[in-house]
């Protein structure tokens, strides 16, 4: 390993200069979102505030903090997951006014009438309608005024983190188009470094040939490409001359090898010019909530977590506790409007109300999942065939339980009897696990988990059509399974609902 290099006096000022310079502005992604989400929950707390200062009995009295700390701690407790759900800190969401105003917006008149419907402790109702609606308004409208003041900030380029990309090949490309369609705004890339003369000086696509590099560039939306003209600007040896010269406050890993000794002690070396070093699998992690399972090369536990959450006790023990509880409660519901669906499904298509099929579960154990049938009878004519958007086979009320997620509801029972969970990677069928686990790395560590009525690849992207489908869904599963907790299974719930009120599922 090389020795480390001492700086001389003019240098080290130089360095302390950046430092400085770096941390007071470019917030990193994590800080951003707890920055938006301090924002937020000023807004709607000061919203209520405001709302009962206009009524008689209360007026502005900054004690009602004090007096009443449960009425804030509720409407905190209540806009928190209803934002998350309207991926209101997503990046992408806040980087623009338009659509973070959307999101706060829904959020925040959700989060109102929730409110409104609490009886005991939330503050009593007023007596005049006219105090509802300012309430609703108030507390929908500062929060927008607060992204509004977020994005007219905190976008300009001051607050940009500088990106240096260490690797120019397909995980180097990759975590790039990431950066500019996923960052909002937050990440600004100056170019890359790599050790292939080859690639120095030349554009990140022009150093490929033509059918790798369009074969990978197809693969990305064209919004994302369109503003990728960054260079190779040197290689490792000049890795602190490039972090200077170019104000870097993020170094990407985007190399798939073991880290050398030497490679170590220039990263070692860039540590102590205070920049950010972060490797390309996990920052692609953050960004999109996708694990990327072809760029993890010898890092193989990314994908694969040794230990996830689901192997403690308290969580698994909650999470029963709660999926007992919601299939209970969706059994019941789903017995009151059975005679409707039924005789809406059998007048639309005579055959069978319920359809069976033989799906992968936890461990790989086999088991047949319920749903109703949404098909024409003998759909697949004894082939297992991909289900794709507008499918011919889908009837018109198909369509609609489908579009409301209404034809899974039958496995409520598949709850109960423990062979699914409320959220969860959806269970595929074996004839297709079989093709996958052959062709996508990592493929079985989704059967580490019980499948779910609902998961995060299916709120994020929806439901998988072919194997390319397969592959992103994988992605998302093994991100879910990585970091679920109950506040990521209450989201998904959430996401999920609003997808069903407003017939987001699959057509």
């Amino acid at each position: 390993m090389n020795e480390p290099r001492i700086y001389t006096s003019t240098e080290q000022r130089m360095r302390d200069r950046y430092q400085i310079g770096r941390r007071l502005f470019a917030l990193p992604f994590s800080e951003r979102r707890a920055l938006l989400m301090g924002l937020d929950l000023l807004s709607i707390n000061g919203a209520l505030l405001l709302a009962l200062a206009l009524r008689p009995e209360y007026g502005l009295d900054w004690q009602q903090l004090i007096r009443h700390p449960l009425w804030f701690l509720i409407l905190s407790a209540l806009w928190l997951p209803l934002a998350h759900a309207f991926d209101a800190y997503d990046l992408r969401v806040a980087s623009r006014f338009s659509t973070a105003a959307l999101a706060v917006l829904k959020a925040g008149l959700i989060t109102a009438v929730v409110y409104l419907l609490i009886p005991y402790l939330t503050p009593p109702l007023p007596p005049s309608r006219r105090f509802l609606f300012t309430f609703s308004l108030i507390v929908a409208a500062l929060p927008v005024v607060g992204r509004g003041l977020y994005t007219l900030a905190l976008a300009q380029p001051l607050f940009r983190r500088r990106v240096l990309i260490i690797g120019a090949g397909w995980a180097g490309r990759t975590i790039a188009e990431a950066l500019t369609e996923y960052g909002g705004g937050l990440y600004e890339i100056v170019g890359f470094a790599d050790d292939d003369p080859a690639k120095l000086g030349k554009g990140v696509w022009e150093s490929e040939s033509g059918g790798e590099q369009e074969g990978k560039r197809a693969e990305t939306p064209q919004s994302a490409i369109r503003n990728l003209q960054c260079a190779v600007l040197g290689n490792r040896h000049g890795l602190q001359d490039l972090i200077t010269r170019h104000n870097v406050t993020t170094l990407v890993l985007a190399i798939t090898h073991e880290v050398n000794g030497e490679l170590l002690q220039i990263l070692m070396d860039s540590l102590e010019l205070g920049v950010e070093i972060i490797p390309m699998p996990v920052l692609y992690e953050q960004l999109t909530g996708r694990v990327p399972v072809e760029h993890v090369g010898s890092n193989w536990y990314v994908a694969m977590p040794i230990w996830h959450p689901g192997t403690g006790t308290l969580y698994p023990l909650l999470k029963r506790l709660m999926d007992i509880v919601l299939a209970s409660l969706g059994l019941f519901f789903l017995g009151l409007a059975f005679p409707l669906i039924a005789a809406a499904i059998y007048l639309d298509s005579p055959g069978p109300i319920f359809y069976t099929q033989e799906r992968v579960g936890k461990g790989g154990r086999r088991f047949r999942i319920y749903k109703f049938r949404t098909m024409v009878p003998d759909a697949e004519q004894g082939k297992a065939v991909w289900a794709t958007t507008n499918d011919p086979r889908v009837t018109r009320v198909g369509r609609f339980l489908r579009r409301a997620h209404i034809d899974e509801f039958p496995q409520f029972l598949n709850i109960l009897k423990g062979e699914m969970s409320a959220v969860g990677p959806r269970p595929e069928r074996p004839e297709f696990v079989e093709e996958l686990v052959q062709e996508i790395p990592f493929y079985r560590v989704r059967h580490a988990v019980k499948p779910g009525m609902a998961g995060w690849a299916l709120v994020k992207y929806g439901y998988a059509s072919s194997k390319e489908d397969a592959l992103i869904r994988l992605q998302y599963d093994l991100y879910y399974i990585k970091h679920q907790s109950l506040w990521l299974d209450i989201v998904i719930l959430l996401k999920t609902i609003l997808d069903t009120i407003t017939l987001q599922g699959r057509a």
